[in-house]
């Protein structure tokens, strides 16, 4: 019996052996040599992989940074300091560049929306997208929050029923603009910390837009003729961002909005936090992902 297990521990080591050769010679055979400059690329990433650079994950960006094929300010997480670092050690100079950060081109809450059904489906946007008839803009926020649950950051959440943008915790990851069924979030360029824009999204003729919603964009042009900043196209007003300078005097085209459909996103200023000082929060809402399946009794 001894000698049976002596020899199984001997038959043991001799193939533990010979396995530690092969692996041995297997990592000398096919070791693959990281360039000192690609280390250095992929140790300045964050490592957050979120993918807004447009490339799978950070090693994959540091190889096409490394190989020329990326500019060294894609990351929005790691942001000027990382972009800089990247410059550094690719050994080029960085040109200017703003941020990304996304602004929901939607102003309607629940108050605002003057026709909405009972939805009783799946609590996700993507779900109530595909139902005709859940509220009368078929542009605006779902408020079902498929942007909260995709952002990393908690840099966005509901409140009455429309999508918020914390832009104090955001990195403009762009995950949120992504998921978005209806596509109402875009990445704009901050050019300041905060930034003009027009919350609505919705593409109907004024008429329309009057009768189920009472702060949408009706396409007037009024903001056109004060500003050619502005622009509308297919009823809807827009802004060019190239040519956006904050230092603009925006307060005559804001007060010329019938609809008051120009407002301003981003970090508050000292000014807005002080005027809002004894005001209490709204708490967010939580999406609720039960269904009508849930509440119904099975018999059998």
């Amino acid at each position: 019996m001894t000698g049976t297990i002596l020899l199984a521990v001997c038959v043991m080591l001799g193939l533990a052996g010979v396995f530690a050769v092969l692996l041995g010679w297997a990592n000398v055979r096919w070791k693959v040599d990281v360039p000192l400059q690609l280390r250095q690329l992929q140790d300045a990433l964050p490592g957050v992989n979120c993918g807004a650079c447009g490339y799978v994950g950070c090693n994959e960006y540091a190889e096409a940074v490394f190989n020329g094929q990326a500019p060294p300010d894609k990351c929005p997480v790691g942001g000027a300091a990382v972009a800089q670092r990247v410059a550094e050690i690719m050994g080029v100079e960085l040109a200017e560049s703003y941020p990304l950060r996304p602004v929901v081109h939607c102003a309607a809450g629940y108050d605002a929306r003057l026709k909405r059904a009972a939805y009783s489906g799946e609590q996700t946007c993507g779900s109530a997208n595909l139902v005709a008839g859940v509220q009368g803009c078929t542009y605006g926020c779902l408020g079902l929050g498929d942007c909260v649950r995709a952002c990393q950051f908690d840099a966005i959440h509901i409140v009455n029923g429309l999508a918020v943008v914390d832009y104090e915790k955001c990195v403009g990851c762009g995950a949120c603009e992504r998921v978005c069924p209806r596509h109402i979030i875009s990445m704009v360029p901050f050019k300041a910390e905060r930034m003009l824009v027009v919350a609505c999204s919705n593409h109907d003729p004024g008429r329309a837009v009057r009768q189920v919603c009472t702060v949408g964009c009706t396409g007037c042009g009024a903001c056109h003729r004060l500003n050619d900043l502005f622009n509308v196209t297919d009823n809807l007003a827009g802004v060019d961002y190239d040519r956006y300078d904050p230092n603009m005097d925006f307060g005559p085209v804001m007060e010329k909005c019938p609809r008051k459909s120009m407002i301003f996103v981003g970090k508050p200023s000292e000014k807005d936090l002080a005027a809002v000082a004894g005001e209490k929060l709204t708490e967010p809402v939580e999406a609720d992902f039960r269904t009508s399946v849930d509440k119904t009794d099975f018999r059998g």
